[in-house]
């Protein structure tokens, strides 16, 4: 049973982590209603995300290679700093300090109280509203190449707020980037470039740590299937959500938000389920 579990929570996984509607709240929520009953944790949650990441990986993998040389080639000389993809490197490096830092310094609440089921409500419920003004009032206007570095570190922080299951790490980022003014396609694409370090860091230090751990619900060779699965449906997931925002807002997603999180709040609120 566990191995099912695993794989379903593998696909809620892949479905929801490119969305902003929090692929964490998703997997904290869903864990409450497979056989177990319990929250698969943020070990199995930042494993996972593996797979998930490894997607946007493939999916920008042309963008990916052109900065990485670029920002070596600007170490070296060979190219300008002000280059916009070596500008963009730095932009990734810069911008990934928050979550790191913040990361490591609220590790203990992160895998404990923050994962608290009326919390996970209001994260949901607040930050859709949030995500509803800023692609409201946002002026869409600036691309990619005009980020600039104290930009970088408003979506750093921004992106830190996804600790918190129910914000939504590409939620947060591009909420971020609609208030600064960025197109939407600019604000999503600079938020999944930004979240590979943090998601492999997070990611592999779980599976170091978590490695034969006797607590963990899920053994490692349920979470690695899980993490395959997770990979092949972002891979689907990437290419609906770009080619989605290019044309449309982000209205469905902001009410799906809101609605799921009042529905959680009554589920909590007459104790259907536990928080």
């Amino acid at each position: 049973m566990h191995l099912l579990e695993a794989l379903f929570l593998g696909i809620i996984q892949g479905l929801t982590e490119f969305l902003p509607i929090s692929s964490s709240a998703h997997l904290r929520i869903v864990g409450t209603f497979t056989g177990s009953g319990e929250d698969p944790g943020a070990a199995f949650t930042a494993i996972t995300q593996i797979g998930t990441e490894a997607a946007v990986v493939v999916f920008f993998w042309r963008d990916i290679v052109r900065i990485i040389g670029q920002w070596f080639r600007s170490l070296a000389g060979k190219v300008p700093r002000n280059d916009p993809d070596a500008r963009m490197g730095w932009l990734i490096i810069i911008g990934s300090v928050p979550i790191v830092v913040l990361g490591l310094l609220f590790q203990d609440e992160i895998e404990s109280v923050l994962r608290s089921m009326w919390l996970v409500a209001i994260m949901l419920i607040a930050f859709g509203i949030l995500l509803g003004v800023a692609d409201h009032v946002g002026a869409k206007r600036r691309t990619l190449d005009q980020i600039t570095y104290p930009h970088g570190i408003l979506y750093g922080f921004a992106q830190a707020l996804a600790l918190i299951p129910g914000v939504s790490r590409s939620g947060g980022t591009i909420t971020m980037g609609l208030f600064l003014g960025y197109e939407r396609a600019a604000a999503a694409r600079y938020a999944f470039l930004l979240a590979i370090p943090a998601v492999f860091g997070s990611g592999f230090y779980q599976v170091f740590k978590s490695w034969d751990a006797p607590d963990q619900y899920f053994t490692m060779g349920e979470t690695v299937a899980a993490t395959g699965i997770a990979f092949v449906v972002a891979l689907g997931v990437i290419a609906f959500f770009m080619n989605w925002i290019s044309k449309r807002s982000f209205l469905p997603f902001v009410i799906y938000r809101i609605l799921l999180g009042v529905t959680l709040l009554i589920l909590l609120g007459t104790g259907v389920i536990a928080p």
